[in-house]
């Protein structure tokens, strides 16, 4: 299958290269010479603008920053190019109500259009073992769902438009959320005189296990390997968590939902963010808890 891939960064990369590595056609762009020139090198081939990539293909992935990146790109790119009947599938993580607003274009203009953001991480996308949350018609998740499992170990379909992103941000918010939680209770455990590593056997067997302390706990030396092991680096950078804490808060806005919890994550995440300068992973919060 010829596909087109636009946006190639530390998702897209492994993404694309996941799709090649599978036998498609992959015609790749990014504005990063460096980034295109990775993806060359994992077998997908230069196309020369987003224009010439979408011309003739069959899927359209997009993985990009923000919903205006992705409206501008489906405006200027995508609906000029794209044939009737081409598979549109935004990876990116945006805002429910221009997903919402790019579908409804999409299909004016008898294409097929899916939102389909991820949860996993670079080194998931490099692995191909991404959970992707899928909003569309039933019909346009029987046409992504082969593609999007050559990049994820999981494909769920969340419901209509918008709803893979919806799913997302409510996720990202009961994360951001989880893992401040979790940093205090083990900043609060030291100071009390308790053994990271002994709290952790406790914890994680006990009623307040969760995935931000089992799977990715914020101490170096706790738990499984983490950032945390790399002076926080790698993994999911802060500003991403801060993103989608506001992503999160404006769809709050929009159906009047109390998210107290979020709130308050979202405003400890804006001073993490504002203060740390080496783009450190959100677990790293942890450092402006133990004082």
């Amino acid at each position: 299958m010829k596909i087109a891939f636009i946006g190639l960064g530390n998702m897209g990369g492994g993404m694309a290269a996941n799709l090649a590595k599978a036998g498609h056609d992959v015609r790749a762009f990014d504005l990063s010479e460096e980034a295109l020139a990775r993806a060359v090198e994992a077998g997908c081939s230069r196309a020369a603008s987003a224009g010439e990539a979408i011309t003739g293909a069959e899927a359209v992935v997009t993985m990009l920053p923000a919903g205006r990146h992705v409206a501008s790109v489906y405006e200027t790119d995508v609906f000029p190019n794209a044939a009737p009947g081409t598979l549109l599938l935004d990876c990116s993580t945006i805002d429910v109500a221009t997903a919402r607003a790019n579908i409804e274009a999409a299909t004016a203009r008898g294409l097929v259009a899916v939102d389909a953001p991820v949860s996993g991480g670079i080194a998931a996308a490099n692995a191909g073992t991404l959970t992707f949350m899928v909003g569309g018609t039933a019909e346009g998740f029987a046409r992504a769902e082969p593609i999007l499992g050559l990049m994820g170990k999981a494909v769920i379909h969340a419901g209509d438009a918008g709803a893979g992103q919806a799913a997302k941000i409510c996720n990202n918010m009961l994360l951001g959320a989880s893992m401040v939680a979790t940093c205090e209770t083990l900043a609060l455990a030291q100071k009390l005189g308790l053994d990271p590593q002994k709290f952790f056997d406790i914890a994680s067997v006990s009623s307040g296990q969760c995935w931000s302390l089992t799977s990715y706990a914020p101490l170096p030396g706790v738990g499984p390997t983490t950032p945390a092991d790399n002076d926080y680096k790698g993994g999911f950078a802060a500003a991403l968590m801060l993103k989608d804490l506001r992503l999160a808060m404006e769809a709050a806005a929009s159906v009047d939902a109390d998210v107290p919890m979020g709130s308050k994550a979202r405003e400890l995440y804006e001073a993490f963010v504002e203060a740390d300068k080496d783009g450190r992973d959100f677990s790293a919060i942890i450092k402006t808890l133990q004082g």
